[in-house]
């Protein structure tokens, strides 16, 4: 399969969306090692409202559904984690068009969002944030939209190099956000934003490739 239609599109969002309002307390746990634990809870509270907005309503294009889907998050979760995740949905729709998001607009929505996002968060690789699982996913997208057609493949190479960017935030110290003042007792716990994203890539992956791809 070479893209996704509107609907297996919003059928792959809302099952990601699901995916991380079912680990809430999961994101909780690991925010409380680094935060003020209220992560789980917001994130949960927004993807709740991003799931409940693709299921209730319809939407034209995939740019219109990504945006609809940013704006619930941005208006709902609460908190910069809300505000960062509604900003790389929001950013994510700017350079799609049309009915259906194949390999290559995955990728450009990856990196479009990672922009939005630095943007508005100032955040680079490194700063033990989201970013450091964004910005891999988003380059892995962009090499294997450039080897393969098969969507699936697409979007889970991009989880697993967020997965890896994931892994990798244990090692760092935080530069920004609530965890800044820890300095180096943040090390050995990864980021709770880098966590949600992560979960939501790898469900999203899975459920595209059940809609018609194979996975690698």
């Amino acid at each position: 399969m070479t893209g996704l239609s509107l609907q297996d599109l919003r059928i792959a969002l809302i099952a990601a969306a699901q995916t991380v309002i079912d680990s809430q307390d999961m994101l909780t746990k690991a925010d409380q090692a680094i935060g003020d634990g209220d992560h789980g809870l917001g994130m949960a509270r927004g993807f709740k409202a991003f799931r409940d907005v693709l299921e209730i309503n319809s939407y034209p294009d995939v740019p219109a559904m990504l945006k609809a889907a940013g704006q619930a998050i941005m208006m709902t979760s609460g908190g910069a984690s809300g505000v960062i995740f509604g900003t790389l949905f929001m950013g994510a729709a700017k350079p799609v068009t049309g009915t259906v998001l194949d390999g290559k607009g995955l990728a450009a929505a990856l990196v479009s969002g990672l922009e939005a996002v630095r943007a508005r968060g100032k955040a680079n690789v490194g700063d033990k944030t989201m970013v450091d699982a964004l910005a891999p996913a988003a380059g892995a997208a962009l090499v294997a939209s450039e080897r393969t057609s098969v969507f699936a493949e697409v979007a889970y190479s991009a989880a697993a190099a967020a997965e890896a960017g994931l892994e990798a935030t244990k090692a760092m110290v935080a530069t920004t956000g609530k965890a800044k003042g820890l300095g180096e007792r943040a090390i050995g716990f990864i980021d709770p934003g880098a966590l949600t994203l992560s979960l939501f890539l790898r469900s999203f992956a899975c459920a595209a490739a059940g809609s018609g791809s194979v996975a690698p």
